[in-house]
Protein backbone atom coordinates (compact mmCIF):
# COMPACT_ATOMS: atom_id res chain seq x y z
CA UNK A 1 0.00 0.00 0.00
CA UNK A 2 3.16 2.36 0.93
CA UNK A 3 5.47 3.13 -1.78
CA UNK A 4 8.92 4.26 -0.90
CA UNK A 5 9.82 7.71 -2.10
CA UNK A 6 12.08 10.37 -0.93
CA UNK A 7 10.51 12.29 1.98
CA UNK A 8 9.32 15.70 1.10
CA UNK A 9 9.18 18.36 3.74
CA UNK A 10 4.91 18.87 3.85
CA UNK A 11 4.39 16.07 1.74
CA UNK A 12 2.55 12.85 1.97
CA UNK A 13 4.62 10.78 3.41
CA UNK A 14 5.31 8.37 6.53
CA UNK A 15 7.26 10.81 9.04
CA UNK A 16 9.64 8.12 10.24
CA UNK A 17 10.40 6.55 6.87
CA UNK A 18 9.90 8.87 4.55
CA UNK A 19 7.50 6.30 2.63
CA UNK A 20 4.22 7.42 1.04
CA UNK A 21 0.70 7.18 2.49
CA UNK A 22 -2.29 6.87 0.03
CA UNK A 23 -4.73 9.01 0.28
CA UNK A 24 -8.25 8.12 1.83
CA UNK A 25 -9.91 4.85 0.51
CA UNK A 26 -12.82 7.09 -0.86
CA UNK A 27 -11.89 10.14 -3.06
CA UNK A 28 -14.61 12.29 -1.47
CA UNK A 29 -12.48 12.87 1.52
CA UNK A 30 -11.00 16.21 0.95
CA UNK A 31 -10.77 19.20 3.31
CA UNK A 32 -14.05 20.66 1.69
CA UNK A 33 -15.67 17.52 3.44
CA UNK A 34 -16.58 19.65 6.89
CA UNK A 35 -19.13 21.43 7.87
CA UNK A 36 -19.54 25.14 7.23
CA UNK A 37 -19.20 26.55 10.90
CA UNK A 38 -15.53 24.95 10.38
CA UNK A 39 -14.52 27.43 7.68
CA UNK A 40 -16.72 30.48 9.09
CA UNK A 41 -14.48 29.68 12.81
CA UNK A 42 -11.45 29.26 10.87
CA UNK A 43 -12.09 32.69 9.57
CA UNK A 44 -13.12 34.72 12.96
CA UNK A 45 -10.08 32.74 14.47
CA UNK A 46 -7.79 34.45 11.91
CA UNK A 47 -9.34 37.89 11.65
CA UNK A 48 -8.54 37.49 15.52
CA UNK A 49 -5.08 36.78 15.02
CA UNK A 50 -6.31 33.15 16.91
CA UNK A 51 -5.15 30.85 14.48
CA UNK A 52 -1.84 29.54 15.32
CA UNK A 53 -3.14 29.41 18.63
CA UNK A 54 -1.56 25.90 19.82
CA UNK A 55 -5.37 23.76 20.87
CA UNK A 56 -6.01 20.44 22.45
CA UNK A 57 -8.98 18.28 21.09
CA UNK A 58 -10.12 14.81 22.44
CA UNK A 59 -12.55 12.87 19.90
CA UNK A 60 -14.20 10.21 22.37
CA UNK A 61 -17.81 8.90 22.43
CA UNK A 62 -20.14 9.30 25.25
CA UNK A 63 -22.22 5.60 25.22
CA UNK A 64 -21.62 2.20 24.21
CA UNK A 65 -23.98 1.03 21.08
CA UNK A 66 -26.44 -1.87 20.58
CA UNK A 67 -27.20 -1.29 24.66
CA UNK A 68 -23.66 -3.25 25.38
CA UNK A 69 -20.93 -2.32 27.50
CA UNK A 70 -18.19 -2.14 24.72
CA UNK A 71 -16.99 -0.60 21.42
CA UNK A 72 -14.21 -1.58 19.25
CA UNK A 73 -12.23 1.80 18.39
CA UNK A 74 -12.00 1.80 13.95
CA UNK A 75 -10.81 4.39 11.37
CA UNK A 76 -7.62 5.35 12.59
CA UNK A 77 -5.81 4.88 9.42
CA UNK A 78 -8.56 6.46 7.06
CA UNK A 79 -7.63 9.44 9.53
CA UNK A 80 -4.45 9.45 8.94
CA UNK A 81 -4.46 8.79 5.49
CA UNK A 82 -6.70 12.18 5.49
CA UNK A 83 -4.29 14.05 7.54
CA UNK A 84 -1.16 13.16 5.34
CA UNK A 85 -2.81 14.38 2.23
CA UNK A 86 -4.26 17.32 3.98
CA UNK A 87 -3.99 20.13 1.93
CA UNK A 88 -6.87 22.63 -0.19
CA UNK A 89 -6.75 23.09 -4.61
CA UNK A 90 -7.02 26.20 -6.30
CA UNK A 91 -10.62 24.95 -7.07
CA UNK A 92 -11.16 24.25 -3.66
CA UNK A 93 -9.92 27.67 -2.14
CA UNK A 94 -12.10 29.08 -5.02
CA UNK A 95 -15.29 27.60 -4.16
CA UNK A 96 -14.84 28.93 -0.31
CA UNK A 97 -14.46 32.15 -1.43
CA UNK A 98 -17.64 31.97 -3.40
CA UNK A 99 -19.27 30.60 -0.54
CA UNK A 100 -18.25 32.75 2.26
CA UNK A 101 -19.10 36.42 3.00
CA UNK A 102 -17.66 38.88 0.43
CA UNK A 103 -16.43 41.04 3.22
CA UNK A 104 -13.92 37.83 3.96
CA UNK A 105 -10.11 39.45 3.39
CA UNK A 106 -7.97 37.78 0.55
CA UNK A 107 -5.43 37.03 3.34
CA UNK A 108 -7.24 34.71 4.94
CA UNK A 109 -7.63 32.50 1.40
CA UNK A 110 -3.74 32.84 1.36
CA UNK A 111 -3.65 30.89 4.61
CA UNK A 112 -5.88 28.40 3.15
CA UNK A 113 -3.41 28.10 0.77
CA UNK A 114 0.00 27.63 2.26
CA UNK A 115 -2.01 25.14 5.19
CA UNK A 116 -0.96 21.22 5.49
CA UNK A 117 -0.66 18.96 8.90
CA UNK A 118 3.20 19.11 9.02
CA UNK A 119 2.78 21.20 12.39
CA UNK A 120 -0.29 18.46 14.01
CA UNK A 121 0.47 15.91 16.52
CA UNK A 122 -2.21 12.91 16.59
CA UNK A 123 -2.02 10.71 19.42
CA UNK A 124 -4.76 7.60 19.39
CA UNK A 125 -5.43 3.97 20.59
CA UNK A 126 -4.27 1.36 18.36
CA UNK A 127 -7.08 0.38 15.48
CA UNK A 128 -9.12 -2.86 16.65
CA UNK A 129 -8.54 -1.89 20.17
CA UNK A 130 -11.49 -2.62 22.63
CA UNK A 131 -12.56 0.80 23.85
CA UNK A 132 -14.54 2.25 26.34
CA UNK A 133 -16.89 6.19 26.81
CA UNK A 134 -15.18 8.93 27.90
CA UNK A 135 -11.24 8.07 26.99
CA UNK A 136 -9.80 9.65 24.44
CA UNK A 137 -9.70 7.65 20.80
CA UNK A 138 -7.96 10.15 19.66
CA UNK A 139 -5.97 13.50 21.13
CA UNK A 140 -5.09 15.64 18.14
CA UNK A 141 -2.72 18.81 18.65
CA UNK A 142 -1.92 21.31 16.56
CA UNK A 143 -3.10 25.76 15.66
CA UNK A 144 -6.43 25.95 16.59
CA UNK A 145 -7.78 26.93 13.24
CA UNK A 146 -6.67 23.99 11.03
CA UNK A 147 -7.35 21.75 13.96
CA UNK A 148 -10.99 22.99 13.74
CA UNK A 149 -10.89 21.59 10.30
CA UNK A 150 -10.61 18.13 10.70
CA UNK A 151 -12.88 17.81 13.42
CA UNK A 152 -16.37 16.66 11.15
CA UNK A 153 -13.79 14.75 8.83
CA UNK A 154 -12.15 12.78 11.98
CA UNK A 155 -15.60 12.19 13.38
CA UNK A 156 -17.06 11.01 10.07
CA UNK A 157 -14.48 8.81 9.42
CA UNK A 158 -14.16 7.40 12.90
CA UNK A 159 -18.29 7.20 13.61
CA UNK A 160 -19.28 4.51 11.30
CA UNK A 161 -16.44 2.85 11.06
CA UNK A 162 -16.08 2.11 15.38
CA UNK A 163 -20.21 1.54 15.17
CA UNK A 164 -20.13 -1.50 12.15
CA UNK A 165 -16.71 -3.01 13.73
CA UNK A 166 -18.62 -3.07 17.19
CA UNK A 167 -21.73 -4.62 15.05
CA UNK A 168 -19.83 -7.12 13.32
CA UNK A 169 -17.77 -8.15 16.83
CA UNK A 170 -20.91 -8.44 18.52
CA UNK A 171 -22.72 -11.01 15.80
CA UNK A 172 -19.22 -12.55 15.83
CA UNK A 173 -19.76 -12.96 19.97
CA UNK A 174 -23.32 -14.54 19.52
CA UNK A 175 -22.54 -16.81 16.51
CA UNK A 176 -19.45 -18.47 17.62
CA UNK A 177 -15.77 -18.55 17.30
CA UNK A 178 -16.24 -22.31 15.02
CA UNK A 179 -18.85 -20.80 12.63
CA UNK A 180 -18.12 -18.86 9.10
CA UNK A 181 -19.39 -15.33 9.34
CA UNK A 182 -20.00 -13.72 5.33
CA UNK A 183 -20.66 -9.95 5.16
CA UNK A 184 -23.58 -10.14 2.59
CA UNK A 185 -24.30 -6.19 2.50
CA UNK A 186 -23.58 -4.60 -0.43
CA UNK A 187 -26.94 -4.47 -2.10
CA UNK A 188 -28.45 -3.02 1.47
CA UNK A 189 -26.04 -0.56 2.47
CA UNK A 190 -26.23 3.09 2.44
CA UNK A 191 -24.91 3.87 -0.87
CA UNK A 192 -21.40 2.89 -2.00
CA UNK A 193 -19.03 4.18 0.86
CA UNK A 194 -21.08 2.67 3.24
CA UNK A 195 -20.60 -1.07 1.78
CA UNK A 196 -17.14 -0.22 1.32
CA UNK A 197 -16.74 0.78 5.09
CA UNK A 198 -18.93 -1.77 5.91
CA UNK A 199 -16.66 -4.68 4.41
CA UNK A 200 -13.29 -3.37 5.27
CA UNK A 201 -14.33 -3.26 8.96
CA UNK A 202 -16.88 -5.85 9.54
CA UNK A 203 -13.65 -7.75 8.92
CA UNK A 204 -12.05 -6.21 11.17
CA UNK A 205 -14.73 -7.00 13.91
CA UNK A 206 -14.16 -11.09 12.89
CA UNK A 207 -15.89 -11.80 10.08
CA UNK A 208 -14.71 -14.29 7.35
CA UNK A 209 -15.22 -12.78 4.20
CA UNK A 210 -17.83 -10.70 2.11
CA UNK A 211 -19.43 -10.83 -1.12
CA UNK A 212 -17.71 -7.24 -2.15
CA UNK A 213 -15.96 -7.61 -5.00
CA UNK A 214 -14.25 -4.04 -4.99
CA UNK A 215 -13.89 -4.42 -1.02
CA UNK A 216 -11.66 -7.48 -2.03
CA UNK A 217 -9.63 -5.88 -4.88
CA UNK A 218 -9.25 -2.69 -2.31
CA UNK A 219 -8.27 -4.80 1.22
CA UNK A 220 -7.64 -8.04 0.40
CA UNK A 221 -10.70 -9.20 2.32
CA UNK A 222 -11.70 -13.42 0.91
CA UNK A 223 -14.18 -13.43 -1.45
CA UNK A 224 -17.49 -15.75 -1.20
CA UNK A 225 -20.53 -16.26 -3.11
CA UNK A 226 -21.91 -18.69 -5.94
CA UNK A 227 -25.85 -18.06 -7.49
CA UNK A 228 -28.94 -16.44 -6.80
CA UNK A 229 -32.57 -18.02 -7.36
CA UNK A 230 -32.44 -15.90 -10.69
CA UNK A 231 -30.14 -18.61 -11.44
CA UNK A 232 -31.95 -21.90 -10.51
CA UNK A 233 -35.08 -19.85 -12.16
CA UNK A 234 -33.39 -19.20 -15.07
CA UNK A 235 -32.90 -23.13 -16.44
CA UNK A 236 -36.28 -24.83 -17.55
CA UNK A 237 -35.26 -28.53 -18.28
CA UNK A 238 -31.81 -30.66 -18.43
CA UNK A 239 -32.21 -30.08 -22.33
CA UNK A 240 -30.84 -26.63 -21.84
CA UNK A 241 -27.31 -28.47 -21.35
CA UNK A 242 -25.02 -28.81 -24.40
CA UNK A 243 -22.08 -29.74 -23.38
CA UNK A 244 -22.44 -32.20 -20.96
CA UNK A 245 -18.64 -33.58 -20.32
CA UNK A 246 -16.41 -33.06 -17.49
CA UNK A 247 -12.95 -34.09 -17.11
CA UNK A 248 -12.23 -36.10 -13.98
CA UNK A 249 -10.43 -33.98 -11.15
CA UNK A 250 -6.77 -35.46 -12.04
CA UNK A 251 -7.25 -35.07 -15.14
CA UNK A 252 -6.83 -38.81 -16.14
CA UNK A 253 -10.35 -39.27 -17.60
CA UNK A 254 -13.37 -37.55 -19.22
CA UNK A 255 -16.59 -38.21 -18.50
CA UNK A 256 -18.59 -37.65 -22.05
CA UNK A 257 -22.38 -37.70 -20.47
CA UNK A 258 -22.48 -35.95 -16.96
CA UNK A 259 -26.33 -35.06 -16.76
CA UNK A 260 -26.59 -38.82 -17.24
CA UNK A 261 -24.48 -39.26 -13.94
CA UNK A 262 -26.41 -37.35 -12.45
CA UNK A 263 -29.64 -38.78 -13.01
CA UNK A 264 -28.45 -41.42 -12.53
CA UNK A 265 -27.74 -40.64 -8.82
CA UNK A 266 -31.12 -39.16 -8.07
CA UNK A 267 -32.53 -42.39 -9.18
CA UNK A 268 -30.64 -44.22 -6.47
CA UNK A 269 -31.37 -41.73 -3.80
CA UNK A 270 -35.24 -42.01 -4.69
CA UNK A 271 -35.05 -45.45 -4.16
CA UNK A 272 -32.51 -45.96 -1.49
CA UNK A 273 -33.82 -47.42 1.40
CA UNK A 274 -33.19 -44.88 4.09
CA UNK A 275 -34.68 -42.31 1.72
CA UNK A 276 -37.63 -43.68 0.55
CA UNK A 277 -40.55 -41.84 0.74
CA UNK A 278 -39.38 -38.76 1.51
CA UNK A 279 -39.54 -36.88 -1.94
CA UNK A 280 -41.03 -37.81 -5.41
CA UNK A 281 -40.25 -35.73 -8.35
CA UNK A 282 -37.99 -33.45 -7.77
CA UNK A 283 -37.83 -30.15 -9.56
CA UNK A 284 -36.20 -30.31 -13.29
CA UNK A 285 -35.36 -26.87 -13.90
CA UNK A 286 -33.62 -26.71 -10.55
CA UNK A 287 -32.22 -30.21 -11.34
CA UNK A 288 -30.41 -28.34 -14.30
CA UNK A 289 -29.33 -25.32 -13.14
CA UNK A 290 -27.23 -27.24 -10.27
CA UNK A 291 -25.76 -29.61 -13.03
CA UNK A 292 -24.90 -26.55 -15.28
CA UNK A 293 -23.02 -24.70 -11.89
CA UNK A 294 -21.63 -27.97 -10.74
CA UNK A 295 -20.25 -28.00 -15.09
CA UNK A 296 -18.68 -24.32 -14.49
CA UNK A 297 -17.22 -24.98 -10.97
CA UNK A 298 -16.71 -28.62 -9.96
CA UNK A 299 -13.97 -27.83 -7.21
CA UNK A 300 -16.33 -25.54 -5.89
CA UNK A 301 -20.11 -26.21 -5.91
CA UNK A 302 -22.44 -24.56 -3.57
CA UNK A 303 -26.12 -24.91 -4.09
CA UNK A 304 -28.86 -22.32 -3.31
CA UNK A 305 -31.55 -25.12 -2.49
CA UNK A 306 -34.68 -23.22 -1.64
CA UNK A 307 -36.07 -21.74 -5.01
CA UNK A 308 -39.03 -24.28 -4.94
CA UNK A 309 -38.85 -26.39 -1.79
CA UNK A 310 -35.64 -27.77 0.16
CA UNK A 311 -36.71 -31.09 1.19
CA UNK A 312 -38.70 -32.26 -1.63
CA UNK A 313 -36.70 -30.87 -4.39
CA UNK A 314 -33.28 -28.56 -3.16
CA UNK A 315 -31.52 -31.41 -0.88
CA UNK A 316 -31.70 -34.53 -3.43
CA UNK A 317 -30.90 -32.63 -6.21
CA UNK A 318 -27.69 -31.10 -4.95
CA UNK A 319 -26.92 -34.80 -3.62
CA UNK A 320 -27.49 -36.17 -6.83
CA UNK A 321 -25.01 -33.30 -8.62
CA UNK A 322 -22.62 -34.07 -5.46
CA UNK A 323 -22.33 -37.68 -5.92
CA UNK A 324 -21.91 -37.32 -9.64
CA UNK A 325 -19.04 -35.03 -8.90
CA UNK A 326 -17.62 -37.28 -6.11
CA UNK A 327 -17.61 -39.95 -8.50
CA UNK A 328 -15.13 -37.69 -10.54
CA UNK A 329 -12.89 -37.25 -7.65
CA UNK A 330 -14.26 -33.34 -6.70
CA UNK A 331 -15.72 -32.55 -3.51
CA UNK A 332 -18.93 -30.30 -3.26
CA UNK A 333 -19.04 -27.43 -0.77
CA UNK A 334 -22.68 -27.63 0.48
CA UNK A 335 -26.25 -26.08 0.41
CA UNK A 336 -27.49 -22.47 1.32
CA UNK A 337 -30.72 -22.12 2.59
CA UNK A 338 -32.34 -18.33 2.36
CA UNK A 339 -35.39 -18.92 3.65
CA UNK A 340 -38.22 -20.82 5.86
CA UNK A 341 -37.29 -21.91 9.20
CA UNK A 342 -33.74 -22.65 9.26
CA UNK A 343 -32.63 -24.35 12.65
CA UNK A 344 -35.40 -26.95 11.41
CA UNK A 345 -34.10 -27.37 7.56
CA UNK A 346 -30.43 -26.99 8.39
CA UNK A 347 -31.04 -30.31 11.14
CA UNK A 348 -33.71 -32.37 8.35
CA UNK A 349 -30.67 -31.40 5.62
CA UNK A 350 -27.99 -32.70 7.91
CA UNK A 351 -29.94 -36.10 8.70
CA UNK A 352 -30.48 -36.43 4.83
CA UNK A 353 -26.64 -35.58 4.38
CA UNK A 354 -25.93 -38.31 7.02
CA UNK A 355 -28.39 -40.54 5.50
CA UNK A 356 -26.80 -40.57 2.08
CA UNK A 357 -22.84 -40.85 3.66
CA UNK A 358 -24.49 -43.75 5.41
CA UNK A 359 -26.20 -46.03 2.58
CA UNK A 360 -23.77 -45.21 -0.09
CA UNK A 361 -20.95 -45.07 1.82
CA UNK A 362 -19.32 -41.89 1.07
CA UNK A 363 -16.82 -40.91 3.87
CA UNK A 364 -17.35 -37.05 4.98
CA UNK A 365 -20.71 -36.22 3.20
CA UNK A 366 -22.77 -36.16 6.21
CA UNK A 367 -20.65 -33.00 7.41
CA UNK A 368 -21.36 -31.13 3.72
CA UNK A 369 -21.29 -27.05 5.12
CA UNK A 370 -24.79 -25.53 5.52
CA UNK A 371 -24.82 -21.77 5.18
CA UNK A 372 -27.31 -19.97 6.11
CA UNK A 373 -28.95 -16.45 4.83
CA UNK A 374 -32.17 -14.03 5.18
CA UNK A 375 -32.31 -11.08 7.47
CA UNK A 376 -29.99 -12.58 9.79
CA UNK A 377 -29.32 -10.21 12.86
CA UNK A 378 -27.87 -10.57 16.94
CA UNK A 379 -31.71 -11.64 17.75
CA UNK A 380 -31.87 -14.43 15.07
CA UNK A 381 -28.37 -15.91 15.95
CA UNK A 382 -29.57 -16.29 19.66
CA UNK A 383 -32.88 -17.56 18.41
CA UNK A 384 -31.04 -20.27 16.70
CA UNK A 385 -28.39 -21.14 19.18
CA UNK A 386 -31.29 -22.07 21.50
CA UNK A 387 -33.38 -24.26 19.29
CA UNK A 388 -30.92 -26.52 18.31
CA UNK A 389 -29.19 -25.85 14.38
CA UNK A 390 -26.97 -27.18 12.00
CA UNK A 391 -25.95 -24.28 10.10
CA UNK A 392 -22.12 -24.01 9.72
CA UNK A 393 -21.83 -20.63 8.39
CA UNK A 394 -23.80 -17.12 8.31
CA UNK A 395 -24.29 -14.75 5.38
CA UNK A 396 -25.56 -11.76 7.18
CA UNK A 397 -26.40 -8.06 5.61
CA UNK A 398 -28.88 -5.77 6.35
CA UNK A 399 -28.86 -5.86 9.94
CA UNK A 400 -25.31 -5.82 9.71
CA UNK A 401 -24.08 -2.96 7.78
CA UNK A 402 -26.97 -0.48 8.21
CA UNK A 403 -26.48 -0.87 11.89
CA UNK A 404 -30.06 -1.37 11.89
CA UNK A 405 -29.91 -1.35 15.93
CA UNK A 406 -28.39 2.26 16.23
CA UNK A 407 -27.96 4.34 13.69
CA UNK A 408 -24.70 6.18 15.11
CA UNK A 409 -21.90 6.35 17.84
CA UNK A 410 -22.55 10.08 18.89
CA UNK A 411 -18.74 10.88 18.46
CA UNK A 412 -17.60 13.96 19.76
CA UNK A 413 -14.54 15.99 19.55
CA UNK A 414 -14.20 18.87 22.10
CA UNK A 415 -11.55 21.34 23.00
CA UNK A 416 -9.52 20.58 26.15
CA UNK A 417 -6.58 22.58 26.28
CA UNK A 418 -5.86 26.05 24.47
CA UNK A 419 -2.03 27.87 24.96
CA UNK A 420 -1.27 25.44 28.04
CA UNK A 421 -4.63 26.69 29.34
CA UNK A 422 -7.45 23.74 30.09
CA UNK A 423 -10.60 23.98 28.99
CA UNK A 424 -14.00 22.26 29.91
CA UNK A 425 -17.59 22.15 28.47
CA UNK A 426 -20.62 22.18 30.81
CA UNK A 427 -24.16 21.19 30.65
CA UNK A 428 -26.85 20.31 32.87
CA UNK A 429 -26.24 16.98 31.32
CA UNK A 430 -23.47 15.54 33.82
CA UNK A 431 -22.82 12.89 30.29
CA UNK A 432 -22.17 16.17 28.12
CA UNK A 433 -19.18 17.50 30.45
CA UNK A 434 -16.12 17.42 29.31
CA UNK A 435 -12.77 16.02 30.97
CA UNK A 436 -10.25 18.70 30.69
CA UNK A 437 -6.76 19.27 29.44
CA UNK A 438 -4.49 17.29 27.79
CA UNK A 439 -4.22 13.82 29.18
CA UNK A 440 -2.28 10.11 29.11
CA UNK A 441 -4.94 6.93 29.47
CA UNK A 442 -4.23 3.84 30.49
CA UNK A 443 -5.63 0.74 31.23
CA UNK A 444 -5.12 -1.67 34.18
CA UNK A 445 -5.14 -5.37 34.34
CA UNK A 446 -5.71 -7.73 37.16
CA UNK A 447 -4.68 -10.97 38.60
CA UNK A 448 -7.06 -13.19 36.15
CA UNK A 449 -5.37 -11.17 33.25
CA UNK A 450 -8.42 -9.26 32.08
CA UNK A 451 -8.42 -5.50 31.67
CA UNK A 452 -10.20 -3.72 35.21
CA UNK A 453 -10.42 -0.34 34.57
CA UNK A 454 -8.99 2.20 32.23
CA UNK A 455 -7.75 5.86 33.91
CA UNK A 456 -7.52 8.63 32.74
CA UNK A 457 -4.58 10.99 34.36
CA UNK A 458 -2.98 14.54 33.53
CA UNK A 459 0.06 15.03 31.07
CA UNK A 460 2.56 15.04 33.90
CA UNK A 461 1.28 12.61 36.19
CA UNK A 462 3.61 9.84 37.12
CA UNK A 463 2.17 6.53 35.25
CA UNK A 464 0.40 4.17 37.26
CA UNK A 465 3.02 1.14 38.04
CA UNK A 466 2.86 -2.36 38.43
CA UNK A 467 1.81 -3.77 42.30
CA UNK A 468 1.63 -0.03 43.10
CA UNK A 469 -1.93 0.91 44.67
CA UNK A 470 -3.48 3.79 43.38
CA UNK A 471 -7.03 5.47 43.77
CA UNK A 472 -9.36 5.54 40.74
CA UNK A 473 -12.22 7.82 40.82
CA UNK A 474 -15.29 8.28 38.76
CA UNK A 475 -15.02 11.60 36.61
CA UNK A 476 -18.17 12.99 38.34
CA UNK A 477 -19.81 10.93 41.13
CA UNK A 478 -17.86 11.44 44.29
CA UNK A 479 -19.14 8.05 45.94
CA UNK A 480 -17.59 6.02 43.17
CA UNK A 481 -14.24 5.76 43.93
CA UNK A 482 -11.56 2.35 44.20
CA UNK A 483 -8.40 1.34 44.84
CA UNK A 484 -6.55 -0.61 42.21
CA UNK A 485 -3.65 -2.89 42.51
CA UNK A 486 -2.96 -3.55 38.78
CA UNK A 487 -0.78 -6.74 37.61
CA UNK A 488 -0.07 -5.11 34.32
CA UNK A 489 -0.23 -1.48 32.69
CA UNK A 490 -0.79 -0.73 29.15
CA UNK A 491 -0.68 2.54 28.23
CA UNK A 492 -3.71 3.54 25.73
CA UNK A 493 -2.76 6.62 23.35
CA UNK A 494 0.27 6.65 20.80
CA UNK A 495 1.76 9.15 18.61
CA UNK A 496 0.64 7.76 15.06
CA UNK A 497 1.32 11.61 13.37
CA UNK A 498 4.39 13.35 15.18
CA UNK A 499 3.78 16.81 13.82
CA UNK A 500 6.82 19.19 15.04
CA UNK A 501 7.30 17.27 18.06
CA UNK A 502 10.44 14.63 18.73
CA UNK A 503 7.86 11.35 19.00
CA UNK A 504 8.66 8.32 17.37
CA UNK A 505 6.08 7.37 15.40
CA UNK A 506 3.81 4.49 15.54
CA UNK A 507 3.14 2.75 11.75
CA UNK A 508 0.26 1.83 10.42
CA UNK A 509 -0.64 -1.82 10.32
CA UNK A 510 -1.88 -4.28 7.99
CA UNK A 511 -5.71 -5.01 7.53
CA UNK A 512 -5.17 -8.51 8.96
CA UNK A 513 -3.23 -7.23 11.99
CA UNK A 514 -5.57 -5.00 12.86
CA UNK A 515 -8.27 -7.57 12.84
CA UNK A 516 -5.77 -10.11 14.96
CA UNK A 517 -5.58 -7.48 17.49
CA UNK A 518 -9.56 -6.78 17.64
CA UNK A 519 -10.27 -10.61 18.04
CA UNK A 520 -7.44 -10.97 21.01
CA UNK A 521 -8.87 -7.63 22.43
CA UNK A 522 -12.46 -9.48 22.82
CA UNK A 523 -10.68 -12.39 23.89
CA UNK A 524 -8.79 -10.36 26.84
CA UNK A 525 -12.48 -8.98 28.09
CA UNK A 526 -14.36 -10.27 31.20
CA UNK A 527 -17.34 -12.40 29.96
CA UNK A 528 -19.57 -10.74 31.95
CA UNK A 529 -19.17 -7.65 30.03
CA UNK A 530 -19.39 -8.97 26.64
CA UNK A 531 -22.55 -10.83 27.59
CA UNK A 532 -26.32 -9.64 25.86
CA UNK A 533 -28.61 -9.15 28.25
CA UNK A 534 -27.31 -7.03 31.20
CA UNK A 535 -23.79 -6.88 30.97
CA UNK A 536 -21.49 -5.43 33.57
CA UNK A 537 -20.64 -2.00 32.92
CA UNK A 538 -17.06 -1.18 32.33
CA UNK A 539 -15.34 1.31 34.81
CA UNK A 540 -13.52 4.50 33.35
CA UNK A 541 -12.29 6.67 36.09
CA UNK A 542 -9.41 9.22 36.57
CA UNK A 543 -6.53 9.69 39.16
CA UNK A 544 -7.76 11.82 42.14
CA UNK A 545 -5.04 14.83 41.23
CA UNK A 546 -6.94 15.04 37.73
CA UNK A 547 -10.86 14.75 39.70
CA UNK A 548 -10.11 17.43 42.04
CA UNK A 549 -8.68 19.60 38.63
CA UNK A 550 -11.83 18.43 37.15
CA UNK A 551 -14.19 20.07 39.54
CA UNK A 552 -11.92 22.90 40.74
CA UNK A 553 -12.58 24.30 37.10
CA UNK A 554 -16.27 23.11 37.09
CA UNK A 555 -16.64 25.55 40.05
CA UNK A 556 -13.98 28.24 38.56
CA UNK A 557 -16.01 28.57 35.29
CA UNK A 558 -19.96 27.66 36.10
CA UNK A 559 -21.54 31.37 36.93
CA UNK A 560 -23.46 31.69 40.37
CA UNK A 561 -26.54 32.59 40.50
CA UNK A 562 -28.38 35.10 42.85
CA UNK A 563 -31.72 34.48 44.61
CA UNK A 564 -33.88 37.36 44.90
Amino acid sequence: MEKTMKAEENGPTEQNTGRVVEGPTNPMVTPLLTDLYQFTMAYAYWKAGKHQERAVFDLYFRKNPFGGEYTVFAGLEECIKFIANFKFTEEEIKFIRETLPTSCEDGFFDYLRGIDCSDVEVYAIPEGTVVFPKVPLLRIEGPIALVQLLETPFVNLVNYASLVTTNAARHRFVAGKSKLLLEFGLRRAQGPDGAIGASKYCYIGGFDATSNVAAGRLFGIPLRGTHSHAFVSSYMSLDEITDKSLRRQDGSSKCEDFVSLVQSWLSKIQWSNSLRGIFGETNQSELAAFTSYALAFPDSFLALVDTYDVMRSGIPNFCAVALALGDLGYKAIGIRLDSGDLAYLSCEARKFFRSVEEEFKVPGFGKMSITASNDLNEETLDALNKQGHEVDAFGIGTYLVTCYAQAALGVVFKLVEINNQPRIKLSEDVSKVSIPCKKRSYRLYGKEGYPLVDIMTGENEPPPKVGERILCRHPFQESKRAYVVPQRVEELLRCYWRGSSVNKRETLPPLNDIRERCIKQLEQMRPDHMRRLNPTPYKVSVSAKLYEFIHFLWLNEAPVGELQ
